[in-house]
């Protein structure tokens, strides 16, 4: 059964919500866009990191690990992502939902 913190951020990606959360005890402002599985079969997000706190520069890609995430809340705002990228993804290798096959395709 998926952990509430996965079904927050499912939720997010199906009505295009923003994701505040406390992550690796950083304060992160995120746009989830792909949700499942790892190759080792945790729970993980793929997000675009708008702002909060990064040991590097932000926005960026980033790939949460759902057990790490506490004080998840959705929110209202603009829709953020990142540009074009070169590589196919690796944070989700069982996916879930993508917000580009799953929710933009049906509008």
């Amino acid at each position: 059964m998926p952990s509430r913190t996965y079904m927050l951020f499912r939720k997010a990606i199906l009505t295009e919500q923003q994701a505040v959360c406390i992550y690796d005890g950083r304060p992160r402002e995120l746009c989830p866009h792909i949700i499942g599985h790892n190759k080792s079969g945790e729970e993980v997000v793929l997000a675009w990191q708008f702002a909060g706190e990064s040991s590097g520069k932000l926005p960026q890609w980033r790939c949460l690990r759902l057990a790490q995430v506490t004080a998840i809340s959705l929110r209202k705002g603009a829709w953020h992502e990142g540009g074009s990228h070169r590589t196919e993804q690796t944070c989700v290798s069982a996916i879930d939902l993508d917000i580009n096959v799953h929710v933009r395709k049906r509008r």
